[in-house]
């Protein structure tokens, strides 16, 4: 009986099916590998294999996501502040976010790089940029938490940054708009051609703590910069950039500054430009720019205004930069494993040139030019090609690699993933996304060592792929395994943000180092409570210092008395906790910043000034026990000019007077 039910239900079933997958686009159920769910299930209790990193884009954020489950684990704050963590809201934290313009509490986080050790990805930190307001963090992996921040001078739009060299000597960073360099600044925008230039930054990084320092920069025509990437192996000592508007145009770029057929990558000869830098080629220009830096022992940040870098002249330093034409609008300029190709995604292009690092020296050697641009040779094209991939695809954006001599191409007109031979130029296999693919990521791809198995793609469109919110649908990665010959589809997950580039990093890299508490005895916050006995309440003039203890399940103190109107409030708590992932939390009523968030260990600061007179209360908020709800106490306010004493107690209930009458 029963099969007789199920028979007569396979039609019904069927001619549903059909009528649910009609309004899709065509293939976007059956792209899907009948496994797919297996191969991105991580049972309850166990690990991905990859973390993967992706930009937050217009979030300002990292977030931090598993592969391949593509569970979300984290948000990193990193240039805009974050209620959640009480980033940039804490006193600990409001210099990080610090610059030459004043505190800038928003940007615009579109690339990542992962640290490297001899061309390997080695689990130290990870870096981001600040699109806006021209600046690279460096996030500490043994805390997922932004340590550094440092603002890059004669610069707009940082968008081609940070690229990483393969033993972290620098990260580098490249000027998307170019802009008047210089004492005078005030000039017509027409005067572009006249008065506009660019730069490329190297920041030098300490290869123990990875703390950035501003080497140099180099001065270039007034081009826009793309992305870029450092050479390796063979090429170690180079770096490459895409650029566009060789046309040099101030408005209308989209039909302006695609007036030509090629644009250009750039080639940095940055081992020279050290050689020029040691020579005294350098120029000290003055300039401000902010360094801001957060010292793990402190748990607070500090922040310095910087007045010079050194500026390297290409007039003064030959051999140090040439130009190899390139399809005109170039995105992606990316380093096979090996060093040997470099190759260019013109964003209009209908085919990707790959370039030869071999070819490149041999053309430099044997001054095979086709004129200069600015005074800055450019190679000939043909003499410099390896070869171009025919026909690959429409709107190719960015490429990756994987370990077997492969790489792999969004496009992101056609929508679509293509997988080509390095060698042969082939075209092998193409998937499609849904849709518009912009960056792309294999694990470790743009690294000596790929660690392959998965590529990820990250839309910018995501129509009919989630439930519907209103007319903003979430942002979209897609991933897909590429084990065998054949790329296969197996997950979509969303994203924070607008998901621009990623990396992704074996996990076993990152957790054997992750720290998990702060030692209370380490701790050297100057405003540190490091047990009860510590707790006080102290008046400094209009200033009113709280130094508070947190552990399950009260504060100390958490009755406060003696607040007038017109004082200040600078709540300092700090977390006795010293077991893994009990966190605290604080809020007061009428604070008009955010709550902290407090680590076992930690000390964290929240400012808090009184609007009137009355009793406020004050809470954890973030769930820490079976009797968190009452984690709470009360601090009063009084009028000012009031001769309320500053008081402060915790476990009691009565005052004085009539405890001493209770007890006769």
């Amino acid at each position: 009986m029963q099969k007789m039910i199920l028979r007569s239900l396979v039609p019904v079933i069927t001619a549903g099916l059909v009528l649910f997958t009609g309004c899709k686009p065509k293939g976007a159920q059956s792209a899907v590998s009948g496994d797919a769910a297996a191969k991105v299930y991580v049972a309850p209790g166990k690990y991905d294999e990859f973390y993967n990193f992706v930009s937050g884009g217009f979030s300002g954020q990292m977030s931090v996501y598993g592969l391949p489950s593509g569970r979300l684990f984290r948000v990193i704050p990193v240039f805009s502040v974050d209620p959640e963590k009480g980033y940039g809201f804490n006193e600990e934290t409001k210099p990080m976010l610090n610059t030459s313009h004043g505190f800038v509490p928003w940007d615009d986080l579109h690339h990542i790089a992962l640290s490297e050790t001899d061309g390997i990805q080695d689990g130290r930190w990870v870096f981001g940029n600040a699109n806006n307001t021209p600046r690279i963090a460096r996030i500490d992996l043994k805390t997922f938490r932004t340590a550094e921040i440092m603002e890059i001078p004669n610069s707009a739009g940082n968008h081609s940054s940070p690229f990483i060299t393969e033993n972290s000597e620098y990260v580098v960073a490249g000027t998307r708009f170019s802009v008047p360099i210089g004492d005078n600044q005030d000039v017509p925008i027409d005067s572009y051609k006249q008065n506009f230039k660019g730069t490329v930054s190297f920041i030098g990084l300490d290869k123990t703590t990875g703390k950035m320092n501003l080497s140099f920069q180099i001065l270039t025509p007034g081009v826009n910069f793309d992305l870029a990437r450092a050479g390796k192996g063979k090429s170690h000592g180079w770096f490459f950039f895409s650029c566009y508007n060789s046309e040099k145009a101030n408005t209308l770029l989209e039909v302006n500054a695609s007036q030509k057929d090629k644009d250009f990558i750039m080639a940095v000869n940055w081992k020279k430009a050290e050689e020029y830098l040691k020579a005294g080629k350098g120029q000290k220009r003055s300039v401000k720019y902010a360094h801001n830096v957060y010292d793990e022992n402190k748990h607070s940040a500090t922040s310095e205004i910087m007045n010079e870098v050194t500026v390297l002249d290409p007039k003064d330093c030959p051999d140090m930069l040439y130009f190899m034409p390139c399809p005109k609008s170039p995105h992606g300029c990316d380093t096979d494993p090996t060093g040997e190709y470099i190759v260019g995604s013109g964003k209009l292009a209908a085919v990707i040139p790959v370039f030869s690092f071999t070819k490149i020296q041999a053309a430099i050697a044997a001054k095979d030019y086709d004129g200069t641009y600015d005074g800055i040779p450019v190679l000939k094209y043909a003499s410099v090609l390896y070869g171009e991939v025919q026909k690959p695809g429409l709107g190719p954006l960015h490429t990756e690699f994987d370990d077997k001599g492969n790489a792999y191409t969004s496009f992101f007109v056609s929508s679509e993933i293509v997988k080509w031979n390095i060698k042969d130029l082939k075209v092998l296999d193409r998937v499609p996304t849904y849709y518009s693919v912009g960056h792309l990521c294999v694990p470790g791809g743009p690294t000596r060592k790929p660690w392959g198995k998965y590529v990820i793609a990250y839309n910018k469109i995501t129509k009919d792929r989630y439930l519907p919110t209103g007319p903003e649908l979430t942002q979209s990665a897609q991933l897909y395994s590429i084990d065998g010959d054949k790329m296969k589809l197996l997950l979509d997950f969303p994203t924070i943000g607008e998901p621009h580039y990623a990396e992704a990093i074996p996990a076993e890299l990152i957790t054997k180092n992750s720290q998990k508490i702060y030692k209370i005895e380490d701790n050297q916050n100057p405003f540190a409570a490091k047990g009860d006995n510590f707790a006080r309440v102290e008046r400094k003039g209009n200033e009113i210092h709280v130094y508070m203890t947190s552990i399950r399940s009260h504060f100390t103190p958490d009755n406060i008395e003696g607040v007038k109107m017109g004082d200040v409030v600078y709540f300092h708590v700090t977390n006795l906790e010293q077991d893994w992932d009990i966190p605290h939390g604080f809020a007061v009523k009428g604070a008009n910043n955010a709550e902290l968030l407090i680590m076992p260990g930690e000390t964290q600061t929240l400012k808090w000034t009184p609007e009137k007179p009355g009793v406020y209360p004050m809470y954890c908020t973030d769930f820490c026990s079976a009797l968190h709800q009452e984690m709470q106490g009360y601090i009063r306010v009084s009028a000012a000019g009031s001769n309320v004493p500053i008081s402060f107690s915790t476990g009691k209930t009565v005052p004085d007077s009539l405890s001493a009458t209770s007890n006769r």
